[in-house]
């Protein structure tokens, strides 16, 4: 008998996250290390951090866990353990080692849950070629599930949130609106095929995505997760002091996702990170609002957003339509710093 593990919360994945704007407060008079071999930490709140271990080989370290997005274990082990290994790729690293970190109400659900969902990020870890070596388990109310992620790269070819300039195309890799099909699926407002597609889309990796990036020399990039395509793009135009315009009707989208925003299924996350973005925010009086609202939407296990040199932005395009990334695209441009950090248009 499958055990639904939706029935064990009442928001999960990158939804779960606590505010960005609350995150901010609470690390901004933390003490950051001073060691030169340090070549990435907090203080751009990037993707993961790097420590050079010798002039070929730094160390891409990360950690993600949360409560379960979906009803079945292994699908949940999938998902959590790519949208862990997501990190890592973002920063253009390879990941190789993992370790498992689970929370897990054991006097509750059967420990056939708990295995399946170990299971099921070994699947996705083995298919990325990463070695879970170990972890670590609590007892806990809610389940939750994601790894400890250690990778390799270049300490000459990191790929950092604070290398956009003015003048670099924006590239994203993966379509938007995990959060509101998933809280669609709760109000039984979305189709299965339209279920089964998000899910597919957050357990697939995004080594693809890192490989056309490392390829093509690369150098800004954040994965799109719980603080939403507006959200993150925040951290990155501050990290790089530029403004970023997105262009909302060019916005890759999962299958059903505008009308269900259009029927009023918009999560609570996604008011959060509008919460967040609105200081720093410029958007047009006719801006189509779902579209709006969709680019404050929590992702899980979401896309790369990538800026690229706009004499290679259409070749690495098709490099990552036809490389596993087929729905990727161009979705607005990196300019001055103007008033606002973003601005939707």
């Amino acid at each position: 008998m499958k055990y639904d593990l939706l029935k064990t919360v009442e928001q999960g994945g990158c939804s779960s996250k606590i505010s960005p704007k609350l995150l901010e407060e609470v690390l901004k008079d933390l003490p950051l290390p001073a060691d030169p071999d340090i070549l990435v930490d907090i203080a751009t709140h990037d993707d993961a951090g790097v420590y050079r271990l010798d002039d070929k080989t730094a160390l891409v370290l990360t950690t993600d866990f949360f409560p379960p997005v979906c009803s079945d274990p292994f699908e949940f082990g999938e998902i959590a353990a790519a949208n862990s290994l997501s990190d890592v790729y973002a920063m253009g690293g390879k990941p190789i080692l993992a370790l498992n970190i689970m929370m897990f109400p054991s006097s509750d659900l059967p420990v056939e849950v708990y295995r399946d969902i170990l299971n099921g990020g070994y699947s996705k870890t083995e298919e990325a070629g990463v070695r879970i070596i170990g972890g670590h388990s609590i007892d806990d109310a809610t389940p939750k599930y994601g790894l400890a992620v250690i990778g390799i790269v270049n300490p000459g070819r990191v790929i950092t949130n604070a290398g956009a300039v003015p003048g670099d195309i924006l590239i994203l890799t993966k379509p938007l609106g995990t959060g509101i099909i998933m809280a669609a699926q709760r109000m039984a407002m979305a189709s299965d095929s339209e279920i089964r597609n998000a899910l597919d889309m957050m357990k697939s990796l995004n080594n693809s995505a890192a490989e056309v990036m490392q390829n093509n020399g690369v150098r800004a990039a954040t994965d799109i997760t719980g603080f939403g395509l507006a959200g993150h793009a925040l951290k990155m135009a501050r990290a790089s002091d530029v403004t970023i315009e997105i262009i909302v009707n060019d916005l890759p989208l999962l299958d059903g996702a505008y009308r269900m925003a259009d029927e009023g299924c918009l999560p609570g996350a996604s008011f959060r990170n509008l919460d967040y973005v609105e200081k720093d925010l410029f958007s047009g009086e006719d801006i189509d609002y779902n579209l709006r609202m969709l680019s404050f939407d929590a992702q899980t296990s979401g896309g790369i957003l990538m800026c690229v040199s706009e004499s290679i932005s259409k070749v690495l395009l098709a490099q990552l339509i036809t490389g596993g990334c087929p729905d990727s695209a161009i979705i607005g441009k990196v300019i001055k710093r103007g008033d606002s950090h973003i601005i939707l248009k």
